[in-house]
C-alpha cells in the first residue's frame, strides 16, 4: 500500500469523522481563513536566490481535529500533560520559479506527534515524520506561546534529524546528480503570530531561519549554509474580544451533480458556458459544519465544508475521486422567498487529473497538479418558501460552480499553473 493511498484514506476518514462528530456542536468554534505571501531563500546553486508564493490558509479547531494553516491533525489521546496526535504538514521545496511547474516538489508529510505540557505556555514536542515516498525524519522541539489582549505569538526551536535518504533526495538531489549523502541534523528557530486589528480582522506573520548540517554544506547542489522563510498576510478569525456564542445556522448535507465545461468562470457568470464535447460529469457530497452566523456584525453563515466528488468515467477518462476541505460563507437575501448567495475557499486533491483540466494544461504547456485551490460559487432557494411547506423549510435547491485552479501561477504549492477546471452543478441541500 503506497503512502499516496494512505493520504487519500486519511482525507476520507477526516470527512467521515467530521460528519459524525461535529453536527452536535451548538457554540462557535475556533476558525479562520486567510491569505498570505510566502518569501523564502533558495539554498541550491542556482541563479535565483529567493522565491515568493501566494498561500491561502484555513484554520479550524474542535475537540477532535484541527487545521492550522499548513498543518492539520487529529487528537488521538490526551492524559494529564501528555498529548498524542496524528498530523500532516505541507513542506515547500524551494527552487527558481521557472522550474517549479515541471518539478512540483512541494508535498505533504505525515506522522505522529507527542507533546509534553510544561505549563500553560510551554511545550516540548517530538514528531516522527515521513514524506510520501517513505523518507523519514525526526523533529525535537520547544514551543513557547505568548498571548495578550491583541497578540498571539509562538516562539519555537526545532532540531530535525533527517535520514540519509531524505537528505540525499531533497538536498543532494540524487535523482538528478546521483550523489548520496549521509543523515544529518538541522536547526530551525521560528517566530509566528497574529495581531488583532478590529472585529474579525487579523494580521498574520512568521519568520524562520534554518542552519544546515555539514553533509548539506558539502553537497554539489547546495551553496548556502542557511535558509530563511517569511510569511505575511491577513485573515478572518473569531473576534477574540467576544466569548463564543450559540449560533443559529444548522449543519447540512449537500448532494450535487454537474457537467464539465471548458469555459472560464467569467464566461459562466455571463451565461456563456460552453458544453464539454465528451460530456464529463461529477457527483459530489458535502457536509457543512456551522462555525458562526456573523462576520463583522453582518448576517453571514460560515461553515467548514469537507466533501468528496466522483468524476464519472467517460471515453476520455476513467473514474476519478476528488477530496475537498473548504470554508464557505452564505448570505441570505431578506426576501419573501429566502435566496442565498454562497462562496467557498479551500483545497482540492484528485486521485488523477480530469480530462477537462488535463487538456487545458497540455494546451497551455503546463504539467497538471493533483492538488489545487478550490472555489465554490452558489445560488439557492428555500423550497419550504416556494411550496409554502413547513416540512421543506430545511431543504434548498441550488446551482453552484465547482472550480479548481492554481491562482494564476502565483502558488508554487499548486504547480505554478494558470487555469483549471469548472463544473456547472445542481444540488439539493438538507439542513439538520
Amino acid at each position: 500500500m503506497t503512502l499516496k493511498t494512505n493520504l487519500v484514506r486519511f482525507v476520507v476518514m477526516f470527512v467521515s469523522f467530521c460528519s459524525l462528530n461535529l453536527a452536535a456542536q451548538e457554540y462557535e468554534k475556533e476558525w479562520g481563513i486567510g491569505a498570505t505571501v510566502r518569501h523564502a531563500s533558495i539554498p541550491f546553486a542556482t541563479q535565483g536566490d529567493t522565491v515568493s508564493s501566494f498561500v491561502p490558509m484555513m484554520f479550524f479547531k474542535n475537540d477532535h481535529f484541527y487545521i492550522k494553516g499548513l498543518e492539520a491533525g487529529a487528537y488521538l489521546h490526551a492524559q494529564s500533560n501528555h498529548h498524542f496526535n496524528a498530523i500532516t504538514r505541507m513542506r515547500f521545496f524551494d527552487i527558481p520559479f521557472e522550474y517549479q511547474n515541471q518539478v512540483q516538489g512541494d508535498t505533504f508529510d505525515f506522522g505522529g506527534q507527542y507533546k509534553f505540557k510544561l505549563d500553560n505556555s510551554q511545550h516540548l514536542v517530538s514528531e516522527l515524520m515521513t514524506d510520501l515516498e517513505g523518507n523519514p525524519y525526526l523533529n525535537l522541539g520547544y514551543l513557547y506561546n505568548y498571548n495578550n489582549h491583541d497578540w498571539d505569538i509562538n516562539l519555537s526551536t526545532t532540531l530535525r534529524y533527517k535520514s540519509a535518504s531524505f537528505n540525499s533526495h531533497y538536498y543532494a538531489l540524487n535523482d538528478l546528480t546521483n550523489e548520496k549523502i549521509g543523515a544529518g541534523a538541522d536547526l530551525t528557530v521560528k517566530a509566528e503570530g497574529r495581531y488583532h486589528l478590529v472585529s474579525n480582522l487579523y494580521l498574520l506573520g512568521s519568520a524562520s531561519i534554518t542552519a544546515f548540517d555539514d553533509n548539506l554544506k558539502h553537497t554539489n547542489a547546495i551553496d548556502d549554509s542557511y535558509s530563511h522563510e517569511l510569511f505575511l498576510g491577513f485573515a478572518f478569525f473569531n473576534n477574540k474580544q467576544k466569548a463564543p456564542k450559540l449560533i443559529d445556522n444548522k449543519a447540512y448535507w449537500r448532494v450535487a451533480h454537474g457537467f464539465a465545461t471548458p469555459s472560464n468562470i467569467g464566461d459562466i457568470l455571463r451565461g456563456d458556458s460552453e458544453k464539454d464535447p465528451y460530456n464529463n460529469q461529477l457527483t459530489s457530497l458535502f457536509y457543512g459544519h456551522p462555525l458562526t452566523d456573523d462576520l463583522f456584525g453582518l448576517p453571514l453563515d460560515i461553515y467548514l465544508t469537507p466533501g468528496v466528488a466522483w468524476h464519472w468515467q467517460s471515453e476520455v477518462q476513467s473514474n476519478i475521486q476528488e477530496y475537498v476541505v473548504a470554508i464557505k460563507a452564505y448570505y441570505t437575501l431578506p426576501l419573501p422567498w429566502k435566496i442565498r448567495f454562497g462562496v467557498a475557499e479551500g483545497l482540492s486533491y484528485v486521485s488523477n487529473v480530469t480530462y477537462i483540466e488535463r487538456s487545458e494544461m497540455e494546451r497551455k504547456g503546463y504539467r497538471p497538479s493533483e492538488l489545487m485551490n478550490y472555489l465554490d460559487f452558489s445560488l439557492d432557494i428555500n423550497l419550504g418558501d416556494v411550496f409554502n411547506s413547513p416540512e421543506l423549510q430545511n431543504t434548498w435547491l441550488g446551482y453552484s460552480i465547482h472550480h479548481r485552479s492554481s491562482i494564476f501561477e502565483s502558488a508554487q504549492q499548486f504547480g505554478r499553473i494558470k487555469g483549471g477546471s469548472n463544473y456547472n452543478t445542481l444540488y439539493l441541500q438538507f439542513n439538520f
